[in-house]
């Protein structure tokens, strides 16, 4: 009678046990009843259910990851980019998804995926692979996140709730090709910008040498003609000394000879004593002056 009591007693307690659920803060659940979906709307929090006949899922209510292999697509011009991304979703509809994916978290990134790649294989085709490398990547996740979010909801309960590229790369054989048509894109405006340098340079050089010239003859104009002027006040004072004092004038010249002569210290003249050039080395009285 005892061993029956405690039985009982054990059972009603399991299957007191049994009825008493807990939803956890970031759940939601669901309620099945031999397999069949009888609620779905618990919240987080302390619930019931009858034992044994009914089972609870519970599915994480939080932004969940899809980070899938990157995927090779190819451009509007046929060349082809490994494309590297990732997805943030969650689950929209507990019913849909559980009877989509059985509840299982795996099974519905495996039938995500495909609707996520088939968006990007769309919107990498519709675009050259220069508007991919210019920026694009912003407009394409957007529409891609738009179009799969629709999908996935009516298939599988989901919520695309973001979709990013993390890289685009090029193969290395399209790598390849495209680093050399920029090297010759460069190399050509390198050349187009050195020739039109040179041509400057040349253009400039020319103007500096007309100028040059033409700055030379003015100077060498203005030199000419106040040289002359110059002359031409030195012979009229010349002349006018030459009238005031002609031996005077011709004592001048004659020191400013014997200092041109002798101005280096080694030069050597050979005259007689008696020479008109050294008159004044043996008389520098003038002839006037001894005959007065």
């Amino acid at each position: 009678m005892k061993i029956t009591s405690a039985v009982i007693a054990a059972l009603l307690i399991l299957l007191g046990l049994n009825s008493v659920f807990v939803v956890r803060e970031g759940q939601n659940a669901l309620l099945l009843q031999f397999g069949r979906i009888v609620r779905t709307d618990f919240q987080p929090g302390l619930h019931l259910k009858i034992p044994l006949i009914q089972q609870v899922m519970p599915f994480d209510n939080r932004i969940l990851s899809l980070d899938a292999a990157p995927e090779r697509y190819f451009t509007s011009e046929k060349k082809s980019v490994n494309v590297d991304f990732y997805v943030k979703w969650r689950i929209a509809d507990n019913a849909l998804y559980y009877r989509a994916t059985g509840g299982d978290q795996l099974q519905a990134a495996q039938r995500l995926t495909p609707i996520i790649k088939d968006a990007l294989r769309f919107e990498f085709n519709a675009r050259t692979l220069q508007e991919l490398i210019s920026g694009g990547r912003k407009d394409i996740t957007e529409r891609v996140r738009v179009q799969t979010d629709a999908a996935a909801r009516k298939n599988l309960g989901i919520a695309v709730v973001d979709v990013r590229i993390k890289r685009i790369d090029l193969p290395d054989e399209v790598s390849e090709s495209v680093y050399k048509r920029m090297r010759a894109e460069r190399l050509q405006l390198a050349n187009e910008l050195r020739y039109t340098g040179q041509e400057s340079a040349e253009k400039i050089q020319a103007d500096a040498d007309r100028q040059g010239q033409v700055l030379r003859a003015d100077a060498d104009r203005d030199a000419a003609t106040i040289r002359g002027d110059g002359d031409a006040q030195a012979a009229a004072i010349y002349a006018q000394s030459y009238g005031q004092d002609p031996e005077f004038f011709a004592f001048y010249r004659s020191m400013a000879a014997y200092k041109k002569s002798f101005e280096d210290g080694k030069g050597v003249l050979v005259l007689k004593p008696d020479s008109e050039f050294l008159r004044y080395f043996s008389d520098p009285m003038p002839a006037t002056a001894t005959k007065r």
